[in-house]
C-alpha cells in the first residue's frame, strides 16, 4: 500500500519546526501538565524520559519505588501513543541524553520543557546541570511550576496566599493529539532486572507485589473510591493502623511521583466540600470534617516542600546544627548498629513498632500516626540520628518524597529547635490505636496466641504463659531493646540541657524565622470561607501519608 507523500509546503514546514522535547520527572501523566501541553501547540513533542544511573544509586532509592515508576512509564506511553508520540526512554545522565537530541535535531532547532522539580540534593544539582547545558547551547528551557512551591522566594511571608492562587488556576488541558517526531525509537522500559545487572538499585526492599499500583489510572480508581466512599471515614480512622489503610486516601504515592495532579486533587477536593455542605445544609458532618482535615493535609504538602527548597541542606543537617551533636555518639558503636538493624527488621521487643515496620517493608506504607512513632522510637528510644535511619524509611515509603521526608524526620527527632519533643510512647500508642491487639497479630506472628491482657506488653507474661502462648520472650519473640520510660528521660533532660545553649537559641530562632509556619487568616475566593493560613504544625500533620 503506497503511502501519500506529504505536499512540498508540509514538509518545508515539518523540516523548521523545532523539536518541543518534554522531559518528565517526577510528572508520570498527561492530565494538567502544562509543560506538555504548552510543547504540543508549538511543534512536534518529543516526550522524554531518562533512567538515571545516579540517582538510582542514590542511598534513599529503591527497588520498590521503581516498579511503581515502571507501571507508571508503562502506562504514560501508551497514553501518549494514543495522542500521537510514545514515551521515549533512555538510560544514562540527562545532559549527555539531552545533547545528542540536541545535535540528531540541530537543522531543526530544540526547545526543553519540563516541570520544576522539588527533589533532593541529587536531582537538584542534575537540575543545575542541564540549565548550565542550556545556556551554552543556546536552548530555551522552560520550567513550570507544579506543586505550588515557590522557587528563590526570599521569605515565607505571603506562601499560602501564592499557594491558593496556584491551586485556584484552571487545569491545564490534555492535548488532543501530539505531533509525532519521526524516526525515534521509543526504547525499552527497564524492569528492575535489567537495572540490578548493571548494578543499579541494590538497597531493599524489592517490591512485594501487597504495594500500591503506579499510573494514573490506579491514582484515579483511588481518588473515585476514596471521594465517593471510604473519605467518610478519614477524620476518625485515620490514626490507627487497623482502618487507615482503608480509610486514608492512599493518594500521596501518586502525587509523589507525579502522575495524579496535585492542582486538579485539591480543587476536586473544595469541589466535594461545596456539594457535601450543600446536602449537610450547614451541619457539621462526617463527610464535612474528613474533607476539611484533608484538604488542610494537601496544604501541608507543600507548605514542608518548601522547607527543603529554601534550605537543601535540610537533606544532612539539621535545622539547628549543633543539635546534631546530641547523638553523634551512637553513629559508629555496636550498640548503635544493633539497635539500627533490630529496628529495621521489626525485632525491638516492642510489638506495634515491629509490627509497624513488618508491615511498612511488605506494603510499603503506615498511616501518618505510625509513622511518627517508628520514627520517635529510632531517635529517642535508641538515640539514632535521623541522618542514620532516614534511608531506610525512604526507600520503604512507596510515597517517599524527599521535601516531606526529612523535615518530617527532623520534626519527630527534635533537632527543628523547637522545644516541643514529640516522644511517643509505643505501648500506649498499641493500646489506644490496636487494643485488642489484632494489627500486631497479623503482622507479628510469634504473638498469635499471645492473650489480650499481654498482647502491648508480651515481656510481663509469666513463664506458664508463654508456654501456654507457645511464644518465649527472648527467644522467639525479643525482650525489650530499651525502658521507655528511663530512654524518654534521658532524652528530655539531653535536649533541655541542648537547649540552654547559646548556640542552640540562636540556630533555633533562626530556623523559626526562616521555616516556621506564619500565623493568619486567608480566604477562598471561589467559596468565602475563612480559614487558617497556614496552622500550627501539630501531631495531624505529621508525615503527611494522606
Amino acid at each position: 500500500m503506497l503511502c501519500a507523500m506529504p505536499s512540498p509546503e508540509r514538509a518545508a514546514r515539518e523540516r523548521g519546526a523545532a523539536v518541543q522535547i518534554v522531559w518528565l520527572k517526577r510528572d508520570l501523566r498527561v492530565a494538567d501538565h502544562p509543560p506538555l501541553a504548552e510543547a504540543a501547540r508549538r511543534g512536534p513533542v518529543l516526550p522524554l524520559y531518562v533512567v538515571e544511573p545516579r540517582v538510582l544509586e542514590s542511598p534513599d532509592a529503591s527497588a520498590r519505588h521503581w516498579a511503581f515508576v515502571r507501571q507508571s512509564l508503562v502506562e504514560l506511553r501508551e497514553a501518549l501513543a494514543a495522542l500521537g508520540q510514545p514515551l521515549v526512554v533512555r538510560v544514562g545522565a540527562v545532559t549527555p541524553v539531552l545533547e545528542g537530541f540536541r545535535k540528531r535535531f540541530a537543522a531543526r532547532g530544540v526547545r526543553l520543557w519540563a516541570h520544576q522539580e522539588t527533589g533532593d540534593a541529587r536531582t537538584y544539582a542534575r537540575d543545575e546541570a542541564v540549565r548550565r547545558w542550556a545556556r551554552r547551547r543556546g536552548v530555551a528551557f522552560v520550567e513550570k511550576r507544579q506543586h505550588g512551591v515557590v522557587r528563590a522566594m526570599k521569605s515565607r511571608d505571603g506562601w499560602a496566599d501564592q499557594w491558593e492562587r496556584f491551586m485556584e488556576r484552571d487545569l491545564a488541558a490534555t492535548p488532543g493529539a501530539l505531533q509525532p517526531v519521526e524516526g525515534v525509537a521509543p526504547g525499552p522500559i527497564p524492569t528492575v532486572a535489567d537495572l540490578r545487572e548493571r548494578g543499579w538499585l541494590v538497597r531493599g526492599p524489592d517490591a512485594t507485589g501487597d504495594e500500591q499500583d503506579g499510573g494514573s489510572n490506579a491514582g484515579q480508581r483511588v481518588a473515585d473510591s476514596f471521594f465517593e466512599e471510604r473519605g467518610q471515614r478519614y477524620r476518625g480512622n485515620m490514626s490507627s493502623p487497623l482502618t487507615a489503610f482503608d480509610t486514608c486516601s492512599r493518594l500521596s504515592a501518586h502525587l509523589a511521583f507525579g502522575t495524579v495532579s496535585l492542582r486538579q486533587l485539591v480543587q476536586r477536593t473544595w469541589a466535594e466540600q461545596d456539594r457535601r455542605a450543600e446536602q449537610a445544609r450547614g451541619r457539621r458532618t462526617a463527610w464535612t470534617r474528613s474533607l476539611a482535615s484533608f484538604e488542610s493535609r494537601l496544604h501541608w504538602h507543600g507548605h514542608f516542600i518548601q522547607k527543603l527548597e529554601r534550605a537543601p541542606r535540610l537533606q544532612f543537617e539539621s535545622y539547628a546544627p549543633a543539635l546534631d551533636e546530641l547523638r553523634a555518639g551512637t553513629l559508629g558503636t555496636d550498640e548503635g548498629r544493633a539497635h539500627l538493624a533490630a529496628w529495621a527488621a521489626g525485632r525491638t521487643g516492642f510489638p506495634l513498632v515491629d509490627a509497624c515496620q513488618r508491615a511498612l517493608r511488605q506494603t510499603g506504607y503506615l498511616n501518618f500516626r505510625m509513622r511518627a512513632m517508628l520514627t520517635s522510637f529510632a531517635a529517642y528510644d535508641l538515640w539514632l540520628p535521623w541522618q542514620r535511619f532516614g534511608p531506610t524509611l525512604a526507600r520503604r515509603w512507596t510515597d517517599y518524597e524527599p521535601g516531606i521526608h526529612f523535615p518530617q524526620l527532623q520534626m519527630q527527632s527534635g533537632t527543628t529547635g523547637s522545644r516541643t519533643l514529640r516522644i511517643y510512647n509505643p505501648t500506649k500508642q498499641a493500646q489506644d490505636h490496636d487494643p485488642e491487639g489484632a494489627f500486631i497479630r497479623r503482622w507479628v506472628p510469634e504473638l498469635r496466641g499471645v492473650p489480650a491482657a499481654f498482647i502491648h506488653h508480651p515481656w510481663l507474661m509469666p513463664k506458664a504463659a508463654q508456654d501456654e502462648a507457645g511464644c518465649q520472650i527472648g527467644g522467639d519473640y525479643p525482650e525489650p531493646l530499651v525502658n521507655h520510660d528511663q530512654a524518654a528521660r534521658q532524652a528530655k533532660a539531653r535536649f533541655s540541657e541542648a537547649f540552654d545553649r547559646a548556640d542552640v537559641q540562636r540556630q533555633a530562632e533562626a530556623a523559626l524565622a526562616r521555616h516556621g509556619s506564619r500565623r493568619g487568616r486567608r480566604r477562598h475566593r471561589k467559596r468565602q470561607k475563612q480559614r487558617d493560613a497556614e496552622p500550627r504544625e501539630t501531631d495531624e500533620q505529621l508525615s503527611l501519608a494522606l
